[in-house]
């Protein structure tokens, strides 16, 4: 009987783990170890592959109902659905049909109809925007009327929309905005809350000479003494 040498018993136990490790041929690793890591590879790179899939599935067979229904329902429907939830004008509503690709020419045919039947009415929107905005955030004539016009309301009912807001209106609404502002700009000098204050009414559409008036009559009140300078 030979006599072992020494070490060879450990080379004999590395052999059998290496091989139990590789598989019985020892020539590298099992199917079943193989299959394993890439199941679990594939489980990995394929997570959230199908939810992908399942949202484009259902984004692809919404749009398909919707071009089956006839292009005049389909754009009744978001109309309604648009002035139930606020008042639109008709450029609102039509902007709104453009991306949702109806035609023109049916687009103008059901937006005219629900002018007919009082559900777009431009001129009480505009009204009811002005009172609303004027009254809310104290925006002077000529913010209420840009306003109008980005939402395409005609030249001439902005006119009478803005036209509800006269000049002492719009004195006491600057004043209003001036005396809530007046407290946090206290400790600065006067140049700087002057240029401060007129600053926020310029923003709310306030001419140069109203703002610079009416902060100057509330510093001067404030204060107890008239300014130096004179505003113009």
């Amino acid at each position: 009987m030979a006599a072992s040498t020494p070490g060879s018993g450990a080379r004999r136990s590395r052999t059998r783990r290496g091989r139990s490790a590789e598989g019985p041929s020892g020539e590298g690793p099992s199917e079943e170890g193989l299959s394993g890591e890439r199941l679990s590879r594939g489980e990995r790179s394929g997570a959230g592959l199908f939810d992908t899939d399942d949202s484009a599935g259902r984004r692809s067979r919404k749009k398909q109902a919707e071009e089956s229904v006839d292009p005049e329902t389909r754009a009744r429907d978001i109309c309604l659905r648009l002035l139930t939830g606020a008042a639109k004008t008709r450029k609102q509503l039509a902007d709104a049909l453009r991306k949702r690709e109806i035609p023109d020419e049916v687009a103008d045919e059901v937006l005219t109809r629900l002018e007919e039947v009082g559900l777009i009415d431009d001129a009480s929107f505009a009204t009811a925007w002005v009172e609303s905005r004027h009254a809310v955030r104290g925006l002077s004539r000529r913010a209420l009327a840009q306003e109008l016009r980005t939402k395409g309301v005609a030249a001439d009912l902005v006119e009478q929309a803005v036209a509800q807001v006269d000049h002492d209106d719009e004195s006491d609404a600057a004043r209003a905005l001036v005396e809530r502002k007046l407290r946090s700009t206290r400790g600065l000098d006067r140049q700087v809350r002057t240029r401060r204050l007129v600053g926020m009414l310029a923003r709310r559409g306030y001419s140069e000479g109203l703002a610079f008036r009416v902060v100057r009559a509330a510093l001067d009140e404030e204060t107890g003494e008239p300014s130096e300078t004179a505003w113009e």
